[in-house]
């Protein structure tokens, strides 16, 4: 299976679907992402120099700060969000972003889920269906564990009763021991795309062409 990964960061994505069993993965990012896993090709991710008809499935988190209700409000940000969708419309694909971002027919992917500590919900826009477990916030130590904005204080409401890890704990935390306190910020837990791209290689070898092989 073949993934191709735009607006790669530093791969905590990928990482996810290599664990659900991708053998060939590429990132792509305009920002250069010396951590990054996998191949990686430094380039607009909007216009990728590669052929999406050549990976079985394309996976892509354009940049949150337009929706997020963290960033800084007298910001003006980019949404990416929908001529991402165009880019990727006739092409299996799924989009990631925040809460309140545009996207369709979402699945909610949070990390109680997952039976972590991590106050990290997350919407996917995907083109096959899948089934997710409940969301219980029942976290183990009372509250959560968020990892956002360089792992410092936050204004936003929401997280006035969670924690703030070191580096260390959030690496343990996320499931990602190569990232740098910046990287781990923008990135999600692997355990979410690990999830969802299991059920897409599940699905695509119980397809009628993928028997007929």
């Amino acid at each position: 299976m073949r993934l191709l990964d735009l607006f790669s960061g530093a791969g905590g994505a990928a990482w996810g679907y290599h664990l659900a069993g991708f053998t060939e993965i590429v990132g792509v990012d305009i920002v250069p992402q010396p951590n990054y896993p996998f191949d990686f090709v430094r380039a607009d991710a909007l216009n990728p120099p590669v052929d999406l008809g050549a990976f079985d499935l394309v996976h892509a988190s354009p940049p949150c700060q337009a929706y997020s209700n963290i960033s800084p409000q007298t910001t003006e940000y980019p949404d990416l969000v929908a001529p991402t969708q165009r880019l990727l419309a006739d092409r299996p694909h799924v989009i990631e972003n925040v809460p309140g971002a545009p996207l369709n027919g979402y699945l909610r992917l949070c990390g109680s889920m997952f039976n972590t500590d991590i106050q990290r919900h997350r919407y996917f826009e995907m083109t096959f269906p899948a089934w997710s477990p409940p969301c219980s916030h029942n976290w183990a130590e009372g509250r959560p564990w968020t990892v956002t904005g360089e792992l410092k204080a936050t204004i936003d409401d929401r997280y006035q009763h969670s924690f703030k890890p070191s580096l260390v704990r959030a690496q343990t935390l996320m499931g990602i021991d190569w990232m740098t306190r910046h990287e781990i910020t923008e990135a999600i837990p692997p355990a979410y795309t690990r999830f969802i791209g299991e059920q897409f290689i599940a699905q695509a070898r119980n397809r009628p062409e993928a028997e007929s092989r």
